[in-house]
């Protein structure tokens, strides 16, 4: 298929061209990518299912273990969607605000989820530091004041994308050369100076997340060393397994996250199919695997779980310590 090259201010259409350099395989990358979406929204919607039908599963560190949930099924819907028409449809063409839309969201949900993960480090940090205060610290009205501060800070950290993006004149080509709209990559189509949207498109959200997460390398710190100091072993072990999960999920958040990111930024060699592959495999892989090591690694989600769909009722603690 040719595509022909626009001269015009605000384009129409942009042609998102899927993975250029593997046309040829676009069918056989479709399969595992489907599958990995459809799993990534069975395993979150019935995590979430579980988590609001099961009383005993009404606490803080639930309440923000849906909202990771619902951010992994809006990230990977947005994305992958369009990734499966442009690989099954050849439904190459987007509007430029449907475009923007999903720049939009696309950052919204990548700065919301790491907000999330250090709210979740936070409940984990009062539950094992200071225990006897955890239901006085993380009461319900603190955890919706919370769960409202990760949805503004998100909004308004990447708002200002979406103006900075509409102020470009696009005159040059309506190409993009990847299977879904990203900030950085949509502007370097714009005949003009971009310097304004290289800056903060990089440095505020990374800024963000990096004040994340050096928070939730605080948190843990001192999570590991209350840890230490217990006196049963059996304690620290209780202690430990209640953040291995939480540990997991955060590394395969910001490991594949800084790695992309590094790569784009120095790893000039390699070969552009890579970069676009990458991407493709952080926005479903991610949401895919969260719901499977919560639902293996948590007792009481793993309970539920079995009570939920066999009506066999395991016995747990319920405590702030998982």
């Amino acid at each position: 298929m040719t595509y022909t090259n626009f001269t015009i201010f605000h384009p129409g259409v942009f042609v998102l061209l899927g993975i250029p350099g593997l046309e040829a395989y676009h069918i056989w990358l479709s399969i595992p990518l489907c599958l990995m979406y459809i799993t990534a929204l069975l395993g979150n919607s019935m995590l979430i299912m579980v988590i609001i039908t099961e009383h005993n599963l009404h606490e803080p560190m639930y309440f923000f273990l849906s909202m990771l949930a619902i951010t992994d099924i809006l990230l990977s819907t947005i994305t992958v969607p369009k990734a499966l028409a442009i690989f099954w449809l050849h439904a190459h063409d987007i509007t430029f605000d449907a475009c923007v839309t999903q720049v939009f969201f696309v950052h919204t949900m990548f700065v919301g989820e790491s907000a999330i993960l250090l709210a979740m480090a936070f409940d984990r940090f009062v539950a094992i530091c200071a225990p006897l205060r955890y239901t006085t610290v993380l009461t319900w009205p603190a955890v919706g004041r919370i769960a409202v501060a990760i949805v503004i800070r998100s909004f308004c950290i990447i708002f200002p994308v979406i103006f900075l993006l509409k102020r470009l004149p696009f005159c040059q080509t309506n190409i993009i050369p990847h299977s879904y709209c990203e900030h950085i990559g949509v502007a370097r189509l714009a005949c003009a100076d971009i310097t304004v949207n290289i800056w903060y498109g990089f440095s505020v959200p990374i800024v963000m997340v990096i004040f994340d997460v050096i928070l939730i390398a605080v948190s843990y710190s001192l999570i590991l060393r209350a840890v230490f100091r217990l006196p049963s072993q059996d304690a620290r072990h209780k202690a430990l397994s209640t953040c291995g999960s939480h540990l997991c999920v955060i590394l395969m958040f910001y490991v594949p996250s800084f790695f992309t990111l590094l790569t784009h930024r120095f790893g000039h060699n390699i070969p552009r199919h890579v970069h676009i592959l990458l991407a493709n495999l952080y926005v479903v892989v991610p949401p895919m695997l969260n719901p499977i090591v919560y639902g293996v690694k948590t007792k009481q989600i793993r309970a539920s779980v079995i009570h939920w769909f066999f009506g066999i009722k395991t016995w747990c603690c319920a405590s702030p310590l998982g």
